[in-house]
């Protein structure tokens, strides 16, 4: 029998940094919460939902591994993408703009629609 060679995946991009650039300088993009009103910036490869914590504000969250489908929500505006992959969505799901902020990052600025958000803090 002959042996195979074991090939690992390569690890997932992140969309975090500009290329063009010349410069190896992360580009932090801005995540907009609605109906909140607050605004947050997203380090690349940073998880929303941790960004939004660090910024004081509480998301929707329990298992933090993109299984319980808690943090749910749906972007409007902007691009991002999942750190792991398969997270607990359709294909359908994902093309609606819905997504899980606790294995997402945003790969622009952008808009998400979060009902039960609210911050910790005032401005």
């Amino acid at each position: 029998m002959q042996e195979r060679p074991i090939v690992a995946a390569a690890p997932p991009l992140s969309c975090g940094s500009d290329p063009g650039s010349g410069t190896d300088a992360p580009v932090f993009h801005s995540v907009r919460v609605q109906p909140l009103g607050r605004t947050f910036k997203a380090a690349p490869g940073q998880p929303l939902l941790r960004a939004a914590e660090e910024a004081g504000i509480e998301l929707p969250s329990s298992c933090r591994n993109g299984t319980c489908r808690s943090c749910l929500c749906q972007r409007s505006a902007g691009e991002v993408r999942h750190l792991i992959p398969w997270p607990g969505l359709s294909a359908e799901e994902k093309a609606e703009g819905w997504l899980l902020p606790c294995v997402a990052e945003a790969c622009s600025d952008v808009v998400l629609e979060v009902p039960l958000a609210f911050a910790l803090f005032d401005d």
